[in-house]
């Protein structure tokens, strides 16, 4: 007694709370007082409290409170991802220095968890990053161009020392005035804020660039500087500059070097063997050119190649340039000395030195080997760099394996591994003996990580192979039981998801599980497409109907199709009956769909292993409805009442039957009231809707739906086949200026009025005159279609003057006196192509 009134307490105050919901009659009722309620925003445990009583007792209005209940649960779980993700967002956006891959990333990531970008602080953030990622792009292209800029302004300085030397003095200043701009620029580059976010190649790439032009313009300076003493005074030294020092000597009045005279061999006396004297003076020579090609290759090894020069014994002349930047990087000039260095060696035991080339080929390889000295500090220093990264990563990786290596998000696990692994091999460059050192090192930590998930996936296989083992089991049972193979297939998809295998391993296993069930539902299938096998004659009408309407789509004829489809319906509905197909008819295979890979498809009407609650229906989905036309069969009489159910209402008599169309207690209609049936029964009982007529077998329903589908198909095929025909007769039409040729209004179709077809068909009676390639920019317009590329700045300036003059009428609708514009004007191919291409789209709208 006592837990009786307590429930009736809980009941009323529930009821008083919800303003109602329990006492009214109707379901509708129930869900609008809900609803009302839910505006006053109840709290969590009131809402709980409120389903778990109504849910009892109308399941139809307890979907409101559900769907309520199902939105704070997603609005809770969003909030757990937004402070997630937003702390990994702001760690990103405050820290000193990022990775682009790991600013990009975030987003990406974020996506797949499932987290609302869109919602605050997460858009905030995304934007943020995405600001940062775009600044750190921009300062690594505009260090690109400034070692750019940097090249440019030592080839200026390159050009100079090859003009005369009043020239190079009179630019001096403003050369000056940009090496000064360069530097502050670099110098901007460097302390801006993101630059200890810029790829680690730029720094010292920008460190070099600044380096070479200071060394350029140092030695440019000192040049000009040394050419103005000796223009000043004759008896100062001559630049090194060549074409500085030619123009000095000639202003003294001395001869250059390339116009004196060779000096000739002396004449052999008489009675002297010519050969055995001229012969060492012959190696020696041929000797010596060896030694010149050696130097001229040592010089070239900057640019601008220094100027060609004759050198001998007794006239020794050396020339060097001024503007020295290095032809090659470090290493392969490191290579190009060696080579170098080896050939002298070999020339010097073949004949005496030369110290005039020697003095030129060893300075030439001193300032090659300052270039190789600057590569080799930076190779040891970038060196060192990749290996106290790659000792940092492997650290990174014990601390974590010692706090994150056991779980419980093994999935998390596998790809943090993955991306240790990824991470080591881009770590950079080491050499073999360094490379040989680290990488037992580094296998042993990331190996110690992979225990405790290899440990786990072992676990998983064994769960696995033993949930294939009852998937076998399931199948080979004489009944396939559909509530446990769904329930064995969640159990994977929660093992799946909790710990990932190898791919193909992966796969494997998943096919051995699904294999048992897809046979057994394929067994399934065949034994109901047995049971189906005897059709019923309306059953076999529509199989005809759509065997026809098969044949009538594989001809091609829109009217036929039309036709068929027709009668298809009709008899499906029960309003016809089917006329013998006149020729034979393209078969209808009726075949099962195949088994999905999670859930297996819904069982039709008049399985055996349905659930229990809705056994009613498929017992009664056996006995088709045979009212159709097709084959109707007297309705049986009804039997006589054996037994009636009491009215055990107070004052009513056991034996008198309760009144017709009333329900439990008296109340009119079913359980809650006096509520109409959905449907209204099978003859048209719901209104506004056509009558479903007699019910198809699945066989039949198949074979109508793929008819159906297949004529649709075929239809639109015909119609868009149809509209490019027009649309070549009108550019033919076009072409001839022939009025006569277009196509008529009804394969135009409706978006043409006839007043506006006659305006199209003038413009084509009429000579060409006008221009067309406005009207065809506003027909790409109107049809939201791309411009060819030169007619870009036209389509720019036509949508600049569109948005000035707002009052004038849109292309969209005006394109059909464009278009008479354009067929009024000369026909031209491209214009043509443009012309159908916009109608194309402007005709289907």
């Amino acid at each position: 007694m006592t837990d009786s009134s307590s429930t009736s307490t809980d009941l009323a105050a529930l009821d008083t709370l919800t303003g109602g919901a329990f006492t009214v009659t109707t379901s509708g009722e129930r869900a609008a007082r809900l609803r009302d309620w839910l505006t006053s925003e109840p709290s969590l445990s009131q809402l709980q409290a409120v389903f778990d009583e109504m849910s009892h007792r109308d399941k139809g209005a307890a979907k409101v409170l559900r769907e309520k209940l199902d939105e704070l649960r997603r609005t809770k779980d969003q909030e757990a991802l937004i402070v997630e993700w937003a702390a990994k967002g702001e760690a990103l956006r405050d820290a000193p220095r990022i990775h682009l891959g790991d600013a990009m990333g975030w987003q990406r990531d974020a996506a797949k968890a499932g987290a609302p970008l869109s919602r605050e602080p997460l858009a905030s953030l995304k934007t943020s990053l995405a600001e940062r990622v775009k600044a750190i792009e921009d300062l690594q292209h505009q260090t690109q161009v400034h070692r750019e800029a940097a090249v440019l302004l030592a080839q200026r300085i390159e050009v100079l020392s090859t003009k005369p030397w009043q020239d190079a003095l009179a630019q001096r200043e403003a050369l000056q005035a940009d090496l000064d701009r360069w530097v502050a620029q670099a110098s901007a580059l460097s302390a801006n804020a993101q630059w200890s976010s810029v790829d680690a190649k730029f720094a010292p790439a920008l460190q070099t660039s600044t380096q070479q032009v200071q060394a350029v313009w140092t030695a440019f300076g000192e040049a000009l500087a040394l050419t103005q003493a000796a223009a000043a005074d004759a008896a100062a030294a001559l630049p090194a500059v060549p074409a500085w020092a030619d123009q000095i000597r000639l202003a003294r009045g001395e001869v250059l070097p390339q116009a004196a005279a060779p000096v000739s061999a002396p004449k052999p006396t008489a009675g002297v063997d010519a050969t055995r004297k001229v012969k060492p003076t012959a190696d020696k020579a041929v000797v010596d050119q060896k030694r010149l090609e050696l130097v001229m290759q040592a010089e070239a090894l900057f640019k601008p190649a220094p100027v060609e020069t004759v050198a001998s014994d007794e006239a020794p002349v050396q020339a060097e340039a001024v503007v020295r930047v290095p032809a090659m990087g470090g290493r392969k000039m490191q290579e190009t000395l060696r080579g170098l260095r080896e050939q002298w060696k070999k020339v010097d035991k073949e004949a005496a030195p030369n110290p005039a080339l020697w003095k030129r080929f060893d300075a030439a390889c001193n300032r090659a080997h300052e270039v190789v000295d600057v590569w080799l500090k930076e190779a040891r220093a970038q060196t060192a760099a990749h290996k106290a990264q790659r000792l940092a990563l492997i650290e990174e990786v014990k601390a974590w394996a010692v706090a994150h290596a056991n779980g419980p998000d093994w999935k998390g696990v596998a790809r943090q591994l993955h991306q240790f692994a990824q991470r080591w091999r881009e770590s950079g460059h080491l050499s073999e003996k360094m490379f040989a050192e680290l990488q037992p090192v580094w296998k042993a930590a990331i190996h110690a990580a992979h225990e405790p998930l290899e440990a786990m996936q072992k676990a998983s296989l064994t769960r696995r192979q033993a949930l294939i083992a009852e998937a076998q089991a399931l199948g080979a049972a004489p009944t396939l039981r559909i509530d446990a193979v769904k329930a064995l297939q969640q159990r994977w998809q929660e093992e799946a998801h909790a710990v990932v295998l190898d791919r193909k391993q992966e796969q494997k296993l998943w096919d051995a599980f699904r294999q048992p069930i897809d046979e057994a539902f394929a067994r399934k299938s065949s034994v109901r497409e047995q049971a189906q096998s005897a059709l019923t004659p309306h059953d076999k009408a529509v199989l005809d109907a759509a065997k026809a309407l098969d044949s009538a789509t594989a001809k091609g004829d829109a009217s036929a199709i039309r036709a068929a489809m027709q009668t298809l319906e009709k008899i499906a509905r029960g309003e016809a009956v089917a006329t013998p197909v006149p020729e034979a008819a393209p078969s209808v295979e009726v075949s099962q769909p195949a088994t999905p890979d999670v859930t297996p498809p819904a069982e039709p009407e008049g399985q055996t292993e349905v659930p229990s609650e809705a056994a009613p229906e498929a017992a009664s989905s056996d006995a088709r409805d045979e009212s159709g036309p097709v084959d109707a069969k007297p309705k049986a009489a009804p039997r006589p009442v054996v037994a009636v159910r009491g009215d055990d209402r107070p004052g009513q008599k056991r034996t008198e039957a309760a009144p017709a169309g009333r329900g439990r207690d008296g109340k009119p209609g079913g359980k809650f009231g006096d509520r109409p049936s959905r449907d209204g029964g099978r003859e048209g009982g719901r209104e506004g809707f056509a009558p479903r007529g007699p019910r198809l077998g699945d066989a039949a329903f198949r074979a109508q739906r793929h008819a159906l589908e297949s004529a649709q198909d075929a239809l639109r095929r015909l119609a868009s086949q149809a509209h490019g025909e027009v649309l070549t007769q009108l550019m033919h039409a076009w072409e001839k200026r022939d009025a006569s040729q277009m196509p008529t209004a009804q394969a135009i179709g409706n978006k043409l009025a006839p007043a506006q077809r006659t305006h199209w068909a003038q413009a084509l009676g009429e000579a060409s005159s006008g221009d067309v390639v406005t009207p065809l920019l506003r027909l790409e317009v109107a049809a939201d279609l791309p411009t060819p590329a030169a007619h870009m700045d036209a389509r720019r300036a036509l949508q600049l003057q569109m948005l000035t003059r707002r009052n004038d009428p849109s292309p969209q609708m005006t394109w059909a006196a464009d278009t008479a514009q354009v067929l009024g004007g000369a026909y031209d191919e491209a214009a043509a192509r443009r012309l159908q291409a916009a109608l194309k789209v402007l005709l289907k709208r």
